[in-house]
């Protein structure tokens, strides 16, 4: 959508606030729904919200997607292959020929929320380290310190929705089994939410004094599968000592899988990582057991 060069140089005219991406996380489902029903919620002055409930028929069916991830549909090239008829990569087409068609160039922010199985807690999904984007990141996470921020380098994360943006990022709040909500996480993403769109009105009118800062950042760094035999049935279990420690330190020789017989399988690694999306349920199918990340500090310079 409309490219952003600077800080100083822009004004965020749209942003559009997506759920539904994945029908069977019913925390973005149900916050769009609410936005739809009472938009003096997110109404804010000097620019436009918009709101997209993005798999309105996976969400009938409270499924993750009906034929292919449709957060996996928006690669470029895969959107100009009219080969790939998919019904997610159909509406992939739809939804990305809507936004150009309905001359809305000038959404500068896609903000797309999802909930995950994983103790991920609160955590802010960057694809493009850019510099609006880092100071947003900087904000949200001295105001509320259990707001973890993740980097998915744009080459591993090409084909989500929020690839299209340029201050495109995600939302991603659990545990929360699928299809089922949680009033608390339901509300701390409802806060955050309207912090965001508080901030966007204060960057408008002037009003934010950015200062350099540090930001602790864990950076994606590829993932592990279970354990399988020769016809690709897992062996293993994520073990007792590493479930729901997202986002903490793994070190070598660690436990990471409990074999059915009880057999204690170690992390092979050779330096500490911090893994994310344990035992996320959505990627059994992917051969996800967990990704890791590599924790960094960066320096954040004002603008």
């Amino acid at each position: 959508m409309h490219e952003i060069e600077g800080m100083t140089e822009f004004l965020i005219g749209i942003v559009m606030i997506i759920g539904g991406m994945h029908g069977n996380e019913l925390t973005g489902v149900y916050l769009i729904k609410l936005f739809e029903q009472f938009p003096h919620l997110i109404e804010r002055q000097g620019f436009e919200i918009l709101t997209l409930l993005a798999n309105p028929q996976a969400i009938a069916e409270c499924r993750r997607y009906l034929e292919k991830d449709l957060n996996r549909c928006f690669n470029k090239q895969d959107l100009q292959n009219l080969t790939l008829s998919s019904f997610e990569d159909k509406l992939a087409r739809q939804i990305y020929n809507n936004l150009k068609s309905e001359n809305q160039s000038q959404i500068n922010m896609f903000v797309d929320l999802h909930s995950t199985t994983a103790n991920m807690g609160l955590t802010l999904i960057l694809i493009k380290l850019h510099p609006w984007l880092l100071q947003l990141a900087v904000y949200l996470s001295s105001i509320n310190p259990e707001v973890r921020i993740l980097y998915i380098p744009s080459h591993a994360a090409n084909s989500f929705l929020i690839s299209q943006c340029e201050l495109g990022f995600a939302l991603e709040v659990g545990p929360v089994p699928q299809g089922v909500l949680n009033a608390v996480l339901f509300q701390k993403t409802k806060e955050i939410i309207s912090v965001v769109l508080d901030y966007v009105q204060a960057f408008n009118q002037g009003s934010i004094q950015s200062k350099t800062n540090t930001l602790a950042l864990y950076e994606y760094a590829g993932t592990i599968d279970y354990p399988r035999n020769e016809h690709g049935e897992i062996q293993a279990m994520i073990h007792p000592q590493l479930q729901a420690r997202d986002f903490e330190p793994l070190n070598p020789g660690e436990p990471i899988f409990l074999t059915f017989d009880e057999e204690t399988i170690t992390y092979k690694g050779e330096s500490t990582v911090f893994p994310i999306f344990i035992n996320e349920a959505a990627y059994y199918e992917q051969g996800i057991a967990m990704c890791l990340t590599n924790k960094r500090e960066i320096v954040v310079e004002a603008s």
